[in-house]
Protein backbone atom coordinates (compact mmCIF):
# COMPACT_ATOMS: atom_id res chain seq x y z
CA UNK A 1 0.00 0.00 0.00
CA UNK A 2 2.24 2.45 -0.99
CA UNK A 3 4.71 3.83 1.22
CA UNK A 4 2.66 3.29 4.43
CA UNK A 5 4.41 0.62 5.81
CA UNK A 6 7.55 2.59 5.80
CA UNK A 7 9.35 3.33 9.00
CA UNK A 8 10.96 6.68 8.73
CA UNK A 9 12.55 7.91 12.01
CA UNK A 10 11.42 10.80 13.06
CA UNK A 11 13.95 11.29 16.39
CA UNK A 12 16.01 12.73 14.61
CA UNK A 13 14.73 15.97 13.35
CA UNK A 14 12.62 18.44 15.03
CA UNK A 15 9.51 16.88 15.25
CA UNK A 16 7.45 18.43 18.09
CA UNK A 17 5.65 14.65 18.16
CA UNK A 18 8.86 12.49 18.90
CA UNK A 19 10.88 15.09 20.86
CA UNK A 20 7.73 15.20 23.33
CA UNK A 21 9.48 12.29 25.24
CA UNK A 22 13.10 13.17 25.02
CA UNK A 23 15.39 10.00 25.18
CA UNK A 24 12.38 7.73 26.56
CA UNK A 25 11.10 4.69 25.10
CA UNK A 26 8.19 6.12 24.51
CA UNK A 27 5.74 5.50 21.22
CA UNK A 28 3.78 9.01 20.68
CA UNK A 29 0.59 9.51 19.85
CA UNK A 30 -0.81 12.20 21.41
CA UNK A 31 -0.79 15.00 18.54
CA UNK A 32 -2.36 15.16 15.07
CA UNK A 33 0.55 14.98 13.34
CA UNK A 34 0.72 11.22 11.29
CA UNK A 35 4.02 9.48 10.52
CA UNK A 36 3.66 8.90 6.48
CA UNK A 37 5.49 10.89 4.19
CA UNK A 38 3.78 13.34 2.12
CA UNK A 39 2.34 12.36 -1.57
CA UNK A 40 5.03 12.24 -4.22
CA UNK A 41 2.73 15.37 -6.16
CA UNK A 42 3.41 17.77 -2.97
CA UNK A 43 6.99 16.80 -2.55
CA UNK A 44 7.50 17.84 -6.21
CA UNK A 45 5.69 21.06 -5.86
CA UNK A 46 7.93 21.77 -2.76
CA UNK A 47 10.79 20.84 -4.82
CA UNK A 48 9.90 23.50 -7.96
CA UNK A 49 9.86 26.39 -5.38
CA UNK A 50 13.22 25.77 -4.06
CA UNK A 51 14.54 25.11 -7.42
CA UNK A 52 13.17 28.60 -8.87
CA UNK A 53 14.94 30.07 -5.70
CA UNK A 54 13.04 33.09 -4.57
CA UNK A 55 10.85 32.74 -1.64
CA UNK A 56 9.60 36.27 -1.45
CA UNK A 57 6.08 37.22 -0.91
CA UNK A 58 3.09 34.89 -2.38
CA UNK A 59 -0.82 35.34 -2.85
CA UNK A 60 -2.50 32.71 -3.28
CA UNK A 61 -2.35 31.23 -7.23
CA UNK A 62 -5.95 31.18 -8.74
CA UNK A 63 -5.69 27.73 -9.65
CA UNK A 64 -5.99 26.67 -5.85
CA UNK A 65 -8.68 29.20 -5.86
CA UNK A 66 -10.38 27.07 -8.45
CA UNK A 67 -9.43 23.92 -6.97
CA UNK A 68 -11.05 25.13 -3.29
CA UNK A 69 -14.03 26.14 -5.31
CA UNK A 70 -14.72 22.80 -7.04
CA UNK A 71 -13.49 20.79 -4.39
CA UNK A 72 -16.65 22.78 -1.81
CA UNK A 73 -19.14 22.08 -4.90
CA UNK A 74 -18.21 18.26 -5.57
CA UNK A 75 -17.51 17.09 -2.27
CA UNK A 76 -19.17 19.16 0.34
CA UNK A 77 -22.18 19.93 -1.27
CA UNK A 78 -21.62 23.87 -1.06
CA UNK A 79 -22.73 25.11 -4.55
CA UNK A 80 -22.82 28.64 -3.69
CA UNK A 81 -19.32 29.22 -2.33
CA UNK A 82 -17.45 31.87 -4.12
CA UNK A 83 -13.58 32.67 -4.72
CA UNK A 84 -13.74 35.90 -3.01
CA UNK A 85 -15.35 34.44 0.32
CA UNK A 86 -12.06 32.51 0.77
CA UNK A 87 -9.77 34.17 3.60
CA UNK A 88 -6.13 32.43 3.95
CA UNK A 89 -4.68 31.63 6.92
CA UNK A 90 -1.63 30.06 8.34
CA UNK A 91 -3.51 27.74 10.79
CA UNK A 92 -6.52 26.87 11.66
CA UNK A 93 -6.27 27.58 15.76
CA UNK A 94 -5.58 31.04 14.46
CA UNK A 95 -9.42 31.14 12.69
CA UNK A 96 -10.87 29.96 15.57
CA UNK A 97 -9.40 32.89 17.41
CA UNK A 98 -9.88 35.31 14.43
CA UNK A 99 -13.67 34.17 14.63
CA UNK A 100 -14.15 35.05 18.45
CA UNK A 101 -12.92 38.70 18.22
CA UNK A 102 -14.84 39.22 14.93
CA UNK A 103 -18.37 38.02 16.26
CA UNK A 104 -19.65 40.15 19.05
CA UNK A 105 -17.99 42.50 21.76
CA UNK A 106 -16.21 41.76 25.10
CA UNK A 107 -17.29 39.24 27.78
CA UNK A 108 -20.10 38.10 25.04
CA UNK A 109 -20.39 33.73 25.24
CA UNK A 110 -19.04 31.91 22.07
CA UNK A 111 -20.75 27.99 23.25
CA UNK A 112 -19.26 24.46 22.20
CA UNK A 113 -20.11 21.22 22.65
CA UNK A 114 -17.42 19.21 24.75
CA UNK A 115 -15.45 17.20 25.12
CA UNK A 116 -13.66 19.19 22.22
CA UNK A 117 -10.15 19.84 20.73
CA UNK A 118 -9.19 22.43 23.15
CA UNK A 119 -8.98 25.51 21.64
CA UNK A 120 -12.28 25.56 20.99
CA UNK A 121 -12.33 26.37 24.87
CA UNK A 122 -9.14 28.32 24.83
CA UNK A 123 -10.10 30.82 21.90
CA UNK A 124 -12.93 32.71 23.68
CA UNK A 125 -11.20 33.26 26.59
CA UNK A 126 -8.12 34.67 24.77
CA UNK A 127 -10.50 36.83 22.90
CA UNK A 128 -12.25 38.72 25.75
CA UNK A 129 -15.07 36.21 25.18
CA UNK A 130 -17.03 33.87 27.81
CA UNK A 131 -16.76 29.97 26.59
CA UNK A 132 -19.96 28.29 27.23
CA UNK A 133 -19.81 24.36 27.45
CA UNK A 134 -22.25 22.29 26.79
CA UNK A 135 -21.74 18.68 26.79
CA UNK A 136 -22.28 15.94 24.04
CA UNK A 137 -23.90 12.75 24.74
CA UNK A 138 -23.63 8.96 23.77
CA UNK A 139 -26.81 8.01 21.46
CA UNK A 140 -26.86 4.57 19.58
CA UNK A 141 -23.25 3.78 19.60
CA UNK A 142 -21.94 7.43 18.84
CA UNK A 143 -21.17 10.92 20.07
CA UNK A 144 -23.68 13.47 19.18
CA UNK A 145 -24.90 16.94 20.43
CA UNK A 146 -27.36 18.03 22.41
CA UNK A 147 -29.72 20.27 20.85
CA UNK A 148 -32.24 20.79 24.26
CA UNK A 149 -29.19 21.28 26.16
CA UNK A 150 -27.31 23.92 23.34
CA UNK A 151 -30.99 26.15 23.78
CA UNK A 152 -31.15 25.81 27.12
CA UNK A 153 -27.50 27.34 27.20
CA UNK A 154 -28.16 30.29 25.15
CA UNK A 155 -27.81 33.51 26.88
CA UNK A 156 -28.64 37.17 25.72
CA UNK A 157 -25.16 37.24 25.17
CA UNK A 158 -24.42 34.29 23.65
CA UNK A 159 -23.29 35.14 20.00
CA UNK A 160 -21.57 32.40 18.67
CA UNK A 161 -21.41 28.37 18.34
CA UNK A 162 -18.65 26.74 17.66
CA UNK A 163 -18.74 23.15 15.99
CA UNK A 164 -16.21 20.49 15.21
CA UNK A 165 -17.28 18.31 12.08
CA UNK A 166 -16.09 15.63 11.45
CA UNK A 167 -15.33 15.79 15.29
CA UNK A 168 -12.15 15.55 17.66
CA UNK A 169 -11.59 13.65 19.31
CA UNK A 170 -14.84 12.17 19.37
CA UNK A 171 -14.63 10.82 15.58
CA UNK A 172 -18.49 12.12 15.09
CA UNK A 173 -19.35 12.92 11.34
CA UNK A 174 -22.92 15.15 12.00
CA UNK A 175 -25.66 14.02 10.01
CA UNK A 176 -28.07 16.01 7.40
CA UNK A 177 -30.59 15.82 9.98
CA UNK A 178 -28.25 16.93 13.49
CA UNK A 179 -27.17 19.95 11.31
CA UNK A 180 -30.51 20.98 10.33
CA UNK A 181 -31.12 21.10 13.93
CA UNK A 182 -28.58 23.02 14.68
CA UNK A 183 -28.90 25.17 11.99
CA UNK A 184 -32.49 25.88 13.49
CA UNK A 185 -31.43 26.65 17.28
CA UNK A 186 -28.58 29.15 15.43
CA UNK A 187 -31.06 31.26 12.90
CA UNK A 188 -34.02 31.22 15.71
CA UNK A 189 -30.88 33.12 18.63
CA UNK A 190 -29.10 34.51 15.32
CA UNK A 191 -25.98 32.70 16.34
CA UNK A 192 -23.06 32.60 14.21
CA UNK A 193 -21.92 29.37 13.32
CA UNK A 194 -18.30 28.26 13.23
CA UNK A 195 -17.57 25.47 11.89
CA UNK A 196 -13.86 23.82 11.86
CA UNK A 197 -14.06 21.06 9.60
CA UNK A 198 -10.29 19.99 9.08
CA UNK A 199 -11.02 16.44 9.34
CA UNK A 200 -13.46 16.27 6.36
CA UNK A 201 -11.12 14.70 4.11
CA UNK A 202 -10.39 11.79 6.68
CA UNK A 203 -14.00 9.98 6.45
CA UNK A 204 -13.80 6.37 7.41
CA UNK A 205 -17.10 5.35 7.68
CA UNK A 206 -17.91 4.53 4.12
CA UNK A 207 -21.63 4.78 4.53
CA UNK A 208 -20.74 8.63 6.01
CA UNK A 209 -20.50 11.60 4.20
CA UNK A 210 -19.00 15.25 5.18
CA UNK A 211 -21.54 18.13 4.34
CA UNK A 212 -20.48 22.20 5.12
CA UNK A 213 -23.04 23.07 7.22
CA UNK A 214 -22.98 26.25 5.29
CA UNK A 215 -24.36 24.37 3.09
CA UNK A 216 -27.14 23.25 4.41
CA UNK A 217 -29.74 25.80 3.49
CA UNK A 218 -29.60 29.41 2.33
CA UNK A 219 -30.44 31.23 5.47
CA UNK A 220 -27.31 29.92 7.53
CA UNK A 221 -24.56 31.00 4.87
CA UNK A 222 -24.39 34.40 5.89
CA UNK A 223 -24.09 33.75 9.80
CA UNK A 224 -21.39 31.13 9.25
CA UNK A 225 -17.63 30.74 9.41
CA UNK A 226 -16.36 27.80 7.88
CA UNK A 227 -12.26 26.79 8.61
CA UNK A 228 -10.68 24.18 6.20
CA UNK A 229 -7.05 23.06 5.56
CA UNK A 230 -5.72 20.01 3.53
CA UNK A 231 -3.15 19.98 6.12
CA UNK A 232 -4.34 16.61 8.38
CA UNK A 233 -5.30 14.61 5.57
CA UNK A 234 -2.24 15.33 3.70
CA UNK A 235 0.32 15.12 6.72
CA UNK A 236 1.35 19.03 5.66
CA UNK A 237 0.35 20.43 8.89
CA UNK A 238 4.01 22.18 9.13
CA UNK A 239 3.12 24.33 5.98
CA UNK A 240 0.39 26.04 7.89
CA UNK A 241 -1.95 26.07 4.48
CA UNK A 242 -5.01 26.74 5.74
CA UNK A 243 -8.17 29.06 5.33
CA UNK A 244 -11.70 30.37 5.83
CA UNK A 245 -14.74 30.37 3.43
CA UNK A 246 -17.15 33.41 5.10
CA UNK A 247 -19.95 33.94 2.78
CA UNK A 248 -20.99 37.42 4.79
CA UNK A 249 -18.96 40.53 3.77
CA UNK A 250 -19.38 42.49 6.40
CA UNK A 251 -17.74 39.61 8.60
CA UNK A 252 -15.65 38.85 6.41
CA UNK A 253 -13.47 42.38 5.85
CA UNK A 254 -13.79 42.32 9.80
CA UNK A 255 -12.09 39.17 10.15
CA UNK A 256 -9.60 40.46 7.82
CA UNK A 257 -9.22 43.58 9.32
CA UNK A 258 -8.78 41.55 12.89
CA UNK A 259 -5.98 39.52 10.46
CA UNK A 260 -3.70 42.24 9.58
CA UNK A 261 -0.86 42.94 11.60
CA UNK A 262 -0.99 40.04 14.07
CA UNK A 263 -0.62 36.71 11.35
CA UNK A 264 1.96 36.42 8.51
CA UNK A 265 0.93 35.68 5.00
CA UNK A 266 1.63 32.45 3.67
CA UNK A 267 4.44 31.35 1.61
CA UNK A 268 5.10 29.75 -1.71
CA UNK A 269 5.31 26.26 -0.09
CA UNK A 270 1.86 26.34 1.90
CA UNK A 271 0.40 27.67 -1.50
CA UNK A 272 1.95 24.97 -3.72
CA UNK A 273 1.51 22.06 -1.31
CA UNK A 274 -2.17 22.64 -0.56
CA UNK A 275 -2.58 23.19 -5.15
CA UNK A 276 -0.71 19.49 -4.91
CA UNK A 277 -2.80 18.45 -2.61
CA UNK A 278 -6.15 19.04 -3.36
CA UNK A 279 -5.24 18.83 -7.44
CA UNK A 280 -3.05 15.89 -7.76
CA UNK A 281 -3.71 13.64 -4.73
CA UNK A 282 -6.90 11.66 -4.25
CA UNK A 283 -5.11 8.31 -5.56
CA UNK A 284 -3.09 8.78 -2.60
CA UNK A 285 -5.96 10.07 -0.35
CA UNK A 286 -7.92 7.01 -0.97
CA UNK A 287 -4.91 4.51 -0.11
CA UNK A 288 -4.56 6.58 3.24
CA UNK A 289 -7.68 5.71 3.84
CA UNK A 290 -7.88 2.37 3.24
CA UNK A 291 -4.33 1.95 5.66
CA UNK A 292 -6.81 4.50 7.98
CA UNK A 293 -9.39 1.73 8.13
CA UNK A 294 -7.41 -1.31 8.67
CA UNK A 295 -5.48 0.50 11.49
CA UNK A 296 -8.91 1.68 12.97
CA UNK A 297 -10.83 -1.58 12.80
CA UNK A 298 -7.40 -3.40 14.67
CA UNK A 299 -7.49 -0.92 17.42
CA UNK A 300 -10.96 -1.01 17.69
CA UNK A 301 -10.89 -4.69 18.49
CA UNK A 302 -7.99 -4.50 20.78
CA UNK A 303 -8.93 -1.58 22.43
CA UNK A 304 -12.38 -3.41 23.67
CA UNK A 305 -10.77 -6.24 24.72
CA UNK A 306 -8.92 -4.49 27.82
CA UNK A 307 -10.43 -4.66 31.26
CA UNK A 308 -11.83 -1.12 31.96
CA UNK A 309 -11.70 0.24 27.66
CA UNK A 310 -13.88 1.19 26.31
CA UNK A 311 -13.53 2.62 22.42
CA UNK A 312 -16.61 3.52 20.23
CA UNK A 313 -16.21 3.61 15.93
CA UNK A 314 -15.28 5.97 14.45
CA UNK A 315 -17.01 7.91 11.91
CA UNK A 316 -13.65 10.15 10.75
CA UNK A 317 -10.24 11.05 11.37
CA UNK A 318 -7.07 9.41 12.93
CA UNK A 319 -7.14 10.26 16.46
CA UNK A 320 -9.23 7.10 18.65
CA UNK A 321 -10.93 8.36 21.74
CA UNK A 322 -11.33 5.74 24.43
CA UNK A 323 -13.30 6.20 27.70
CA UNK A 324 -11.01 4.48 30.47
CA UNK A 325 -12.87 5.52 33.33
CA UNK A 326 -13.62 1.84 33.82
CA UNK A 327 -10.06 0.86 34.65
CA UNK A 328 -9.78 2.51 38.07
CA UNK A 329 -6.66 3.56 36.82
CA UNK A 330 -4.87 6.42 38.81
CA UNK A 331 -2.82 8.70 36.44
CA UNK A 332 -3.45 6.72 33.23
CA UNK A 333 -1.36 8.95 30.85
CA UNK A 334 1.39 8.74 33.11
CA UNK A 335 1.48 4.61 33.43
CA UNK A 336 1.01 4.76 30.06
CA UNK A 337 4.18 6.69 29.42
CA UNK A 338 5.71 4.66 31.97
CA UNK A 339 4.59 1.55 29.57
CA UNK A 340 6.00 3.55 26.43
CA UNK A 341 2.89 4.80 24.79
CA UNK A 342 2.11 8.30 24.86
CA UNK A 343 -1.41 9.75 24.65
CA UNK A 344 -2.91 12.87 25.06
CA UNK A 345 -5.08 13.10 28.33
CA UNK A 346 -8.97 13.61 27.58
CA UNK A 347 -9.53 15.91 30.39
CA UNK A 348 -7.80 19.01 27.77
CA UNK A 349 -11.02 18.29 26.01
CA UNK A 350 -12.75 18.94 28.63
CA UNK A 351 -13.60 15.19 30.19
CA UNK A 352 -11.42 13.53 32.14
CA UNK A 353 -11.02 9.62 32.37
CA UNK A 354 -10.73 9.55 28.79
CA UNK A 355 -7.84 9.18 26.45
CA UNK A 356 -6.75 10.16 22.90
CA UNK A 357 -4.71 7.94 20.66
CA UNK A 358 -3.33 9.18 17.43
CA UNK A 359 -3.20 5.67 15.02
CA UNK A 360 -2.17 7.37 11.75
CA UNK A 361 1.22 5.27 12.19
CA UNK A 362 2.76 2.37 10.84
CA UNK A 363 0.48 -0.82 11.27
CA UNK A 364 3.68 -2.06 12.87
CA UNK A 365 3.86 1.00 15.55
CA UNK A 366 0.23 0.34 15.98
CA UNK A 367 0.79 -2.93 16.72
CA UNK A 368 3.59 -2.47 19.64
CA UNK A 369 1.90 0.13 20.89
CA UNK A 370 -1.03 -1.99 21.80
CA UNK A 371 1.45 -4.61 23.02
CA UNK A 372 2.50 -1.95 25.83
CA UNK A 373 -1.19 -0.89 26.35
CA UNK A 374 -1.77 -4.24 27.21
CA UNK A 375 0.73 -3.91 30.42
CA UNK A 376 -1.50 -1.39 31.94
CA UNK A 377 -4.75 -2.37 30.83
CA UNK A 378 -5.33 -6.16 31.00
CA UNK A 379 -6.93 -8.29 28.81
CA UNK A 380 -10.61 -9.25 29.69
Amino acid sequence: MRDFDQTIDRRQTGSMKWKRYGDRDVIPMWVADMDYKAAPAIQAALQRVTDYGIIGYTLAPQALLDVVVERLKNQHGWKTVRPEWIVWLPGLVPGLNLACRTVGTSHDGVMTATPVYFPFMSSPELSDRTTVKVPMKVENNRWTLDFGAIETAIAPNTKMFMLCNPHNPTGTVFTEDELNKLTDICIKHNLVLCSDEIHCDLILDETTKHLSVAAIRPDIEQLSITLLSPSKTFNIAGLGASFAVIPNQQMREQFVQNKLGILPMLSEYAYEAALAAYQDCEAWRQDLLTYLRRNHDFLLTEINQLNGCKMLPLQATYLAWVDVQAAGIEDVVGKLEAAGVGVMDGQIFGLSGHIRINFGCTFEVLQEAVRRLKTVFTPQ
